[in-house]
């Protein structure tokens, strides 16, 4: 919305069950053109081979002679501590960690938009 006027609409992808996306008013407090999940990724050796996928840090331990690679968020809009807006897989359903996940050219063309500070309003 611009001037109480919709310019934008896209197809989402919000959190999948047990990994709500918050609901209520926002303002952006980060941007991050290259963000990277620090909680979700992957697990990798020292030649970029997957070890393990879907990692989650909390609850995967890193193996022997393997590093944390945390899951790509281009274009992230953070507006509450650990969620945001960012580029990502937007499959019909509910399906992330939480994120609102938009198409690459809407999450390129919100984050050139957005600035610090700017409203975000999530809803049911």
């Amino acid at each position: 919305m611009q001037g109480g006027e919709r310019v934008a609409e896209t197809s989402i992808s919000t959190g999948r069950e047990g990994h709500a996306t918050p609901v209520g008013n926002f303002h952006v407090i980060r941007k991050d053109i290259d963000h990277r999940s620090s909680l979700y990724g992957e697990y990798v050796d020292a030649g970029g081979r997957v070890v393990m996928t879907n990692v989650d840090v909390r609850k995967n331990p890193r193996p022997p002679n393997a590093h944390y690679l945390g899951a790509p968020m281009p274009y992230f809009l953070e507006f509450s501590p650990g969620f945001g807006l960012h580029e990502g897989h937007r499959p019909g359903y509910p399906a992330s960690h939480g994120c609102v996940r938009l198409s690459p050219w809407r999450a390129r063309q919100f984050f050139n938009a957005a600035q610090i500070g700017t409203a975000v309003t999530i809803r049911n």
